[in-house]
């Protein structure tokens, strides 16, 4: 399981535990099996819980949220690791990955970044053995092996596992009531 204790021990997430505690949960699905909507379903319930909740996204194709010619590219083009973009609405740091392409993201690094929270949701990531629950369209070929210690439910349309708790699509109350008490279940194991 990945979890990532904040470096700043003062900020507390919206929950109010005195240890924050990134708990990360993998959202896994093949392509086009609807994690993302199920994520921006998932995270207004969570919040409604008095859980805080933050994001990771794995993509398979080059980002840039950057411009050729602003400022902040020529800082990343002159070889800055990082170049933070401030405006008094957001912020983004961008880190330039000078490993080969294919090297691995380093998700714990990316969480260690993060503020505190209670719970990261992670989207993709599907073969890094973290807990997860997976979304699997009718029919589809499940990701996560049987008997998978890492799986910790199943949202599907299709048929019922009888050896994991079972979402719809359409649970997002219920499921969201299950992910804040595995959080907090997390939280006091750790």
């Amino acid at each position: 399981m990945i979890s990532v204790d904040a470096p700043d021990k003062e900020k507390k997430p919206a929950s109010g535990h005195r240890r924050p505690a990134k708990q990360a949960l993998g959202v896994v699905g093949w392509q086009n099996s609807g994690k993302t909507t199920l994520i921006t379903r998932l995270i207004p319930a969570l919040n409604s819980l008095g859980l805080s909740v933050s994001t990771v996204k794995h993509v398979h194709h080059s980002i840039d949220l950057d411009q050729p010619g602003k400022d902040t590219f020529l800082h990343r083009e002159a070889g800055a690791v990082d170049v933070a973009m401030v405006s008094d609405k957001r912020w983004a740091i961008l880190h330039e990955r000078r490993e080969p392409a294919d090297a691995a993201a380093d998700l714990p690094d990316i969480l260690r970044r993060l503020s505190p929270v209670d719970l990261v949701l992670v989207e993709g990531f599907k073969s890094l053995a973290m807990r997860r629950i997976e979304i699997r369209a009718e029919g589809a070929t499940p990701i996560s092996p049987a008997g998978d210690r890492d799986t910790i439910a199943l949202v599907t349309d299709g048929p019922v596992d009888p050896a994991l708790p079972t979402f719809r699509r359409d649970q997002i109350e219920p499921l969201a009531s299950f992910l804040a008490d595995w959080v907090r279940a997390e939280v006091l194991a750790s």
